[in-house]
C-alpha cells in the first residue's frame, strides 16, 4: 500500500500524542517517537528489550532539525558529514547536556541522520525529528516487512505506516568524528 500524506498526518498525529509508530527506513523497518519524549523512549526499548545504556538514533530531514539536540559543529566536523547526508549515514556528535540519557544512552553525543528515504523526511518535516531504531526485539534480525513488524510487536505499537524500503541492503552506517565506524 503506497504512503498518503494522510498516513503522514495520522502517524504524526500519534507521535505528537506520545505514540510509537513503525515505519520503513532505508534498509528495514524502523519504531520511532518524539525524542523529546522520556515515556514514549522507555517504551521503546521496552518492547525491543534494548539496554538504555546503548543510546538511540534520532533522524532528521535537515541539520537544522538537530539544533535542539546538538552542540554547535565546527566547520571541519561539517566538512565530514555533509558529504554523506540525507544519506544512509548515521554520525555520533556531540550533544547538549540537557538531551536524555534514555535517547543519548551512557554517552555525551547522539547519534543522527539526515535521512533520503522519501517517507522518513516527510514524517520529519510533519512532525519534527523521530527516534528511529530498528523494529526487533534485541537479537532477533531486523524486521524486513510489516508483517514482520506484526508478529514481533503484535498490537504494542499505536501505528504502522504503510511504505516500501529503500533499496540499501544494509542497516545505516555508525560514524563518529573521529574515523571509527561503529556498524
Amino acid at each position: 500500500m503506497p504512503t498518503s500524506l494522510w498516513h503522514i498526518q495520522q502517524a504524526s498525529r500519534v507521535v505528537r500524542q506520545g505514540g510509537v509508530i513503525a515505519y520503513p527506513t532505508e534498509a528495514v523497518w524502523g519504531v520511532g517517537c518524539d525524542p523529546a519524549n522520556d515515556a514514549a523512549i522507555q517504551r521503546i526499548l521496552e518492547l525491543k528489550s534494548r539496554p538504555a545504556h546503548k543510546g538511540l538514533v534520532v533522524v532528521a530531514a535537515d541539520l537544522s532539525q538537530l539544533n535542539d539536540w546538538l552542540l554547535p559543529l565546527h566547520d571541519d566536523d561539517l566538512a565530514q558529514i555533509t558529504p554523506t547526508w540525507p544519506g544512509p549515514v548515521s554520525w555520533v556528535l556531540p550533544c547538549k547536556p540537557e538531551v536524555s540519557s534514555l535517547l543519548r544512552g551512557q554517552h555525551d553525543s547522539l547519534a543522527v541522520r539526515i535521512s533520503d528515504h522519501p517517507l522518513v523526511r516527510a514524517l520529519c518535516l510533519e512532525v519534527g525529528p523521530l527516534v528511529s531504531t530498528s523494529a526487533n526485539p534485541a537479537g532477533k534480525e531486523p524486521a524486513r516487512t510489516p508483517l514482520r513488524v506484526r508478529q514481533y510487536f503484535r498490537d504494542q505499537l499505536d501505528a504502522i505506516v504503510p511504505g516500501q524500503l529503500g533499496g540499501n541492503a544494509q542497516p545505516s552506517q555508525i560514524r563518529t568524528l573521529d574515523g571509527q565506524r561503529l556498524r
